[in-house]
Order: C-alpha cells, then sequence, then structure tokens
C-alpha cells in the first residue's frame, strides 16, 4: 500500500493520540508519536509527522512543544469544568447509577486519559438517594423538549399504597399542562 493511501488514517490517528495521551502534564517526544501510531499500523516518518503537526496548527490545535515534547494545551472543556459535570452527574438525584457512571464515562473521552482517571470521584451528597428508573433520564429530556418547543404535556400522577401498589389520583385522568419550568 502508498504511503499517501495512510495520510488520513495517519492525521486522524494523531488528533486521537495527541486528544488521550498528552495534557500540560504529559508530552510525548516525536519519536513516542511515531511508535503509537506504529502499534496502531500506521507508518509514518519523522518528516510526514512534523507536516500533520504543522497542519494540525494551522486549523487550530493547540499545539505546544517544550524540551519534554509534544502536547496539546487545551480541549474543548478545562479539566474543572468536566469535573464539575462529573460531580453534578454523580449528585443527580433522577440519574440512576448505571446512566451516571456512562455519562462520566463519556466525558473522560473528552480529555486525556490521564484527567479522565481524576473524573472518578465518587461524590456523596447525605440523605440522596439515586433514581432505580432509568426512564426518568428520558422523561427530563422530554419534558426539555417540550418547553423549548412551547408544547404541552400529558401524563398522570400516581401514589403508593399500602401494598407497594401504584394508585393512579384523580381516578387515571390525565393531566395536560404547558411546562415552562423544570426544577
Amino acid at each position: 500500500m502508498a504511503k499517501t493511501e495512510y495520510t488520513k488514517e495517519r492525521l486522524l490517528a494523531l488528533m486521537d493520540i495527541l486528544r488521550r495521551e498528552t495534557d500540560e502534564e504529559h508530552h510525548l517526544t516525536a519519536q513516542d508519536i511515531l511508535a503509537l501510531l506504529e502499534q496502531r499500523g500506521i507508518p509514518a516518518e519523522r518528516k510526514s509527522l512534523y507536516r500533520d503537526l504543522d497542519l494540525l496548527e494551522q486549523n487550530g490545535w493547540d499545539l505546544l512543544r517544550d524540551r519534554e515534547g509534544y502536547y496539546l494545551a487545551s480541549d474543548t472543556f478545562a479539566l474543572a469544568e468536566l469535573k464539575l459535570l462529573a460531580d453534578t452527574i454523580s449528585c443527580s438525584r433522577f440519574i440512576t447509577e448505571k446512566k451516571s457512571l456512562s455519562l462520566i464515562r463519556k466525558l473522560e473521552g473528552l480529555c486525556s486519559v490521564y484527567d479522565g482517571q481524576l473524573l472518578e470521584r465518587q461524590v456523596f451528597v447525605r440523605g440522596r438517594v439515586k433514581s432505580m428508573n432509568e426512564s426518568t433520564y428520558y422523561a427530563v429530556d422530554y419534558i426539555h423538549n417540550a418547553i423549548n418547543q412551547d408544547r404541552q404535556i400529558r401524563f398522570r400522577y400516581f401514589n403508593w399504597n399500602v401494598n407497594k401498589e401504584e394508585e393512579l389520583r384523580r381516578e387515571g385522568n390525565w393531566y395536560q399542562v404547558s411546562p415552562w419550568h423544570l426544577r
């Protein structure tokens, strides 16, 4: 296969390597980057690597180089912002434990693997119980969409009786409202 056939693949892999493997405290030398590309089955030479790095810089990537090597100085979110989001997800009452872990894993994908480990903090709020109902997460999204689109929603309330059975309020009649705020 000709070397030029790897160009797009190499550039995408380089972007992923820089995003996932570097930050202000973790730098990679050109030799390190070439080795990581090789591990992915993508041949590269030092000359083509320098061209690719220049191309990324010309297209807005905040790449820095010092004695230790190259690193991506900033990405979409600052680490403090991702930590705040992870903590908010962990504390959220309506998000199940499973969904919380899934969302935090997705946030980890927005930073280096080193910073991603720092998102796995355990935030506990005294007396806070996490939802067991996965559908609550989607109901909140549905309500937000209704608010944004200025649409009405329909739902029924229920209580639990002494036998731990659902008992619909208002004889099972539907509530129909125009939501304007979610709290």
